[in-house]
C-alpha cells in the first residue's frame, strides 16, 4: 500500500542564511550571497567569485569542538543544517520514532574535497606515513549521512547518493520513495558539499563551467544573453519527511506534501545536458505525473538555472516538453543568482526554497535578468520576488554524467 509522505523539517545552511528564516528572507528580497574570494586570483586562476556560508558558528548547532577538528566542512554543514529540521519536526529516536524506522539519505556530489586536498599537501611534504587515519573516513561521500544516523539514532535505511549537481534532489526523492512505499517512517534528507577549494575551482574553469566576472552581482546570471558560466558555492540543506498518518498522530506541523519524482539519464556526454531536452524533461514529467498535475494547478518550478549557455538553453527546451503550453503559465526561477551553485547540495537547498513559495505565495526572484537570452523565453521571475497563490512547486536538478532528477511538493 503507498502511503503519503510530508516534510516536517528543513535545515539550511548556505551563502545567503545559515537558518531556514534568514535564508528565504534574503531569498524573496533579492540578496546576492556572492562574493570575491581573492585566493583564486593569487594564484593564478581567472575565477574571482564564491558563494561562500558566512558567520558559521557550529556550537550554535550543537555541534562540538573535537567533532569539528575531525571533519570535513561539507559534514559539520550537514550536521548544523539536521540540527534545525530535527528540532522543528519535533522527531525524537526512541521516544516518538521507533529508531529502526528512521533513517538517513544525504547526498553530496563530491564529499569531503577539502580534506583531500589537505592530505594530499601532507603527502607530498611530509611522507605518506603522516597521513592521517581520519583521512578515508573523513573524505567520503556517505560520511555526511553517517554522521547525521549516528547523532539522532536513526538505525533504519541509510542511503547516502552521489549524482553530482542532482545529489541533494535524488536523496530526497529516493526517500519520499521509501516511505511511500513502507521501508521507514521518516527520513532525514537532504545534500551537503563543501567544494571551495582552489583546486575545485581550478578544474572547473579549466573545463569552461565558471564564470570570469569579477563583480559578485554579475556573476551569477541564470537565463541572461550575457551569461558565462556558474558560481561555486556551498553548504548543506536538509528536511526531514515522514509518513502523513504518523506525523498527524503526534500532532507535527505539515509543511508541505511530497508528492512526486522523477529522475533520467541524458545517457549523451559526461558534462554536457542533451541538448534536445528531452531526457531531462522526462524526469520533470515523471515527477509532475506522479503529482497529479493538471493544467488548473499553479505551477512554481525552482530551476536548476545555473548560468552556463548550455543549461539554461537545454533546460528551457525541457520545461516546455515537459508542460506544453502550459510552460509560459509556470512561475519559474533560479534561487542560484543568490547563491551560486552548491553541486551535491543544490537540489536540497532549493527544494526548501520550492516548499517556502509554495507555502508563503512569493516566487523568489532571479536576479541580474536584465537582458534575458531570447532562447530562454519564459516566465523566470526577473529581479523582484513576485506574489502569487501557487498549489503546486517543482524542483529540478541536471548534474555532470547525464543525471537529472526533479521532485514535486503540494500545499499543506
Amino acid at each position: 500500500m503507498e502511503r503519503k509522505v510530508v516534510v516536517t523539517g528543513m535545515g539550511v545552511i548556505s551563502p545567503v542564511g545559515n537558518d531556514v528564516q534568514t535564508y528565504w528572507s534574503n531569498l524573496v528580497n533579492g540578496v546576492c550571497g556572492i562574493v570575491p574570494i581573492n585566493e583564486y586570483g593569487e594564484l593564478g586562476l581567472n575565477v574571482h567569485v564564491g558563494g561562500t556560508v558566512k558567520d558559521f558558528q557550529p556550537e550554535a548547532y550543537g555541534i562540538e569542538k573535537p567533532f569539528v577538528r575531525k571533519q570535513d566542512k561539507f559534514t559539520i554543514y550537514a550536521v548544523a543544517a539536521a540540527q534545525q529540521a530535527m528540532a522543528q519536526s519535533g522527531l525524537v529516536s526512541g521516544e516518538n520514532i521507533d529508531p529502526m524506522r528512521l533513517g538517513v539519505y544525504v547526498g553530496s556530489g563530491i564529499g569531503g574535497y577539502g580534506t583531500i586536498v589537505a592530505e594530499c599537501e601532507k603527502s607530498v611534504k611530509e611522507g605518506l606515513r603522516w597521513i592521517s587515519p581520519n583521512y578515508v573516513s573523513t573524505m567520503i561521500s556517505n560520511i555526511a549521512g553517517a554522521n547525521v544516523a549516528i547523532r539522532y539514532n536513526a538505525c533504519g535505511p541509510c542511503l547516502d547518493t552521489v549524482s553530482a549537481c542532482a545529489s541533494g534532489t535524488n536523496a530526497i526523492g529516493e526517500a519520499y520513495r521509501a516511505i511511500r512505499h513502507g521501508y521507514s517512517d521518516a527520513i532525514i534528507t537532504g545534500g551537503a558539499e563543501a567544494a571551495l577549494v582552489p583546486m575545485a575551482a581550478a578544474s572547473f574553469a579549466a573545463s569552461r563551467a565558471l564564470t570570469k566576472e569579477p563583480d559578485p552581482l554579475r556573476a551569477s546570471i541564470p537565463f541572461n544573453a550575457n551569461r558565462g558560466g556558474f558560481v561555486l558555492g556551498e553548504g548543506a540543506g536538509i528536511l526531514v519527511l515522514e509518513e502523513y498518518e504518523h506525523a498527524k498522530a503526534r500532532g507535527a506541523e505539515i509543511l508541505a506534501f511530497v508528492s512526486g519524482y522523477g529522475h533520467s539519464c541524458d545517457a549523451h556526454h559526461v558534462t554536457a545536458p542533451n541538448p534536445t531536452g528531452m531526457t531531462q524533461a522526462a524526469a520533470i514529467r515523471q515527477a509532475l505525473d506522479e503529482a497529479g498535475y493538471n493544467s488548473d494547478d499553479k505551477l512554481h518550478i525552482n530551476a536548476h538555472g545555473t548560468g552556463t549557455p548550455l543549461n539554461d538553453k537545454c533546460e528551457t527546451l525541457a520545461f516546455k516538453l515537459a508542460l506544453g503550453e502550459d510552460a509560459k503559465k509556470a512561475h519559474i526561477c533560479s534561487t542560484k543568482s543568490m547563491t551560486g551553485h552548491l553541486l551535491g547540495a543544490a537540489g536540497a537547498i532549493e527544494a526548501i526554497a520550492a516548499i517556502l513559495a509554495l507555502k508563503e505565495g512569493i516566487v523568489p526572484p532571479t536576479i541580474g535578468l536584465d537582458e534575458p537570452d531570447p532562447e530562454c523565453d519564459l516566465d523566470y521571475t526577473p529581479n523582484n520576488a513576485v506574489k502569487t497563490d501557487l498549489t503546486i512547486a517543482i524542483s529540478d536538478s541536471l548534474g555532470f554524467g547525464g543525471h537529472n532528477a526533479c521532485v514535486a511538493f503540494r500545499k499543506a
